[in-house]
């Protein structure tokens, strides 16, 4: 499929898009960073009321930022197509939001969201900023009952929007906005059907493919595989395909009343869509359910793909009042809203989003050993990008070379920026943030967060020993294995971190400890080959992933590989 689309330099067009939106609607928007990744509403933060911050991948409007206004959210994160903002454009978009009553974070179900949105929460919450979180799982065949809550976010979220906005406008405190978008989470259930892929501008090439005449029920807004491929259907089957899933679970009672909204994909019709509104209309009638609200046309896509979901909402009467209540972005409007009174631009902070960019650092007196070590080693780490990318392609998505890559030089641009006698916890919390921010993934996120509480229970460390070095290592092993959920032996670099600490706690010297940290590494990597792997993207290639080493561990390998060429 040759790549047709109205863009310009496909590497600036989420740039692009961002900067056309704050030119296209000053009155609304306004950018919370220089890179203009973290856009808010024109007024926040508003005094005294929650805040809400969104975000995700590009490539879905008006799903994610699209929502961001009255009644709806206060902020987003803009990440690149399909891809995880960082963590620091999340925390600039949670800093601009926040009215002094706290930050929902209100998002997708995505692996790479929630590491970098957690990751937010720890740099936000050191500076006095309370958050809560609540994920969009509306998603119905991206995992079976008793498992809702690994269920992926697609369309329904706009609900949740509706209702937490609505929540925080009318003055309830973080737990109380916090339960009402859960509790619309809840009753939300959504199901999709594909009938053609999309391009990402980037690549130049089709996300999946289908044969001609086929469709494909339960895909997701990346591409993601359904549940059935098949020839296609007419809107009626494709509409009761639909129904049948989502009454199953959602069961409303004669009388009861729903939300219902159809959307569309990206490049499907709007007479498409009422098609299969009109057979929901007829279905639900017929079962004696009351349409409460009905909302058609496109309200989360996934560039040009082809196609459209379904999304039912069970309402109560809180729900149904709040989903009532007016509201407006560039990209929604219902009910009459207050004129918006933008913040003064001599008001408003516009932060940088570099990680070296105006931090605040303690400084020793003495040379920093780790800092022109680390300097040092990373500047090895690029070389080993395709060995990297090789290993991850085989057992995930391939992004793992340039996560490394492109982390690895940041951070040695960011401790460049510091000053040659760095307090060693500073140097850490900075080293998280560059990595973390670099190339959003799971992996940069999750060496991020490890890295940040590694700092904090490091704040009384000026220089650091073998002994330091072991407590480091722990705590990263420590926070990698919370918020990833990775054991030891699901075969994932938290197994390499764990060895890793316990031999450097037998270690008094730098050059016993490195060669004793390089040991314990390979000789993981080597014995975790052979399993199956139990978390992350390569769990789902099964008994594929035996025989083949741990993308991520190998990649701290190299980087331990690299510590130890430069201790004498």
């Amino acid at each position: 499929m040759a790549l047709k689309k109205i863009i310009n330099n496909p590497e600036d067009f989420v740039d692009e898009v961002t900067e056309s939106l704050l030119l296209a609607h000053p009155d609304r928007l306004r950018a919370a960073s220089a890179d203009r990744r973290a856009l808010v509403r024109a007024d926040a933060p508003v005094p005294g009321r929650v805040g809400i911050v969104t975000g995700g991948g590009s490539g879905h409007l008006p799903l994610f930022l699209g929502y961001v206004g009255q009644g709806l959210a206060t902020g987003v994160a803009v990440g690149n197509v399909f891809s995880s903002p960082s963590a620091e454009q999340i925390a600039a978009a949670t800093r601009a939001s926040h009215g002094g009553a706290g930050v929902l974070y209100l998002y997708g179900n995505y692996g790479g969201d929630i590491y970098n949105f957690d990751l937010a929460a720890d740099i936000v919450a050191a500076e006095g900023i309370a958050t809560a979180t609540v994920l969009g799982t509306d998603d119905i065949l991206s995992a079976p009952r008793g498992k809702e809550s690994t269920r992926r976010g697609v369309a329904g979220l706009f609900f949740a929007y509706k209702t937490a906005g609505a929540a925080a406008d009318r003055g309830d405190d973080l737990a109380g906005v916090r339960e009402i978008a859960q509790r619309t989470v809840d009753a939300t259930r959504t199901m999709g059907v594909g009938l053609s892929p999309t391009i990402l501008p980037a690549a130049g090439e089709p996300t999946f493919t289908l044969a001609e005449g086929e469709m494909e029920v339960g895909i997701g807004i990346h591409g993601e595989p359904g549940s059935h491929r098949g020839p296609l259907e007419s809107a009626d089957e494709i509409t009761d395909r639909f129904l049948t899933e989502i009454l199953a679970e959602l069961d409303p009672a004669p009388g009861q009343r729903v939300a219902v909204l159809v959307n569309g994909l990206g490049a499907t019709p709007l007479e498409e869509l009422y098609l299969i509104y009109r057979r929901v209309h007829h279905v639900l009638t017929e079962r004696g359910v009351t349409i409460h609200r009905r909302y058609i046309g496109e309200f989360a896509t996934s560039l040009e793909m082809a196609g459209a979901s379904l999304s039912l909402l069970l309402l109560d009467d809180e729900l149904a009042e709040l989903l009532d209540a007016p509201a407006a972005s560039p990209f929604f409007a219902q009910g009459q809203v207050a004129p918006v009174a933008p913040v003064p631009a001599a008001d408003i902070p516009v932060e940088r989003t570099d990680s070296s960019g105006g931090a605040r650092v303690r400084r020793t007196g003495r040379t920093s050993t780790l800092r022109a070590l680390l300097v040092d080693a990373l500047a090895e780490l690029p070389a080993h990008a395709e060995e990297l990318r090789a290993l991850d392609a085989r057992l995930g998505d391939g992004d793992l070379g340039i996560t490394v890559s492109t982390g690895a030089t940041a951070v040695r641009e960011a401790l460049l920026g510091l000053p040659a006698d760095v307090h060693a916890a500073d140097l850490l919390r900075t080293a998280g943030v560059a990595f973390a921010s670099a190339n959003p993934s799971t992996f940069a996120a999750l060496v991020g967060t490890g890295l940040l509480h590694a700092a904090a229970e490091t704040d009384d460390v000026d220089g650091v020993t073998a002994a330091d070095a072991a407590r480091i290592t722990e705590a990263v092993a420590h926070r990698v294995q919370e918020r990833g959920g990775a054991r030891r032996g699901d075969k994932t670099f938290l197994d390499v971190l764990l060895a890793v600490a316990e031999a450097l706690s037998d270690t008094t010297d730098a050059r016993t400890a490195a060669e004793a940290a390089v040991a314990a590494a390979e000789r993981t990597v080597s014995e975790t080959r052979n399993l199956a792997s139990a978390r992350g993207r390569a769990a789902w290639v099964g008994q594929r992933s035996v025989g083949e080493p741990d993308p991520g561990s190998v990649a701290v390998l190299r980087f331990l590989e690299a510590l130890r060429d430069r201790i004498g």
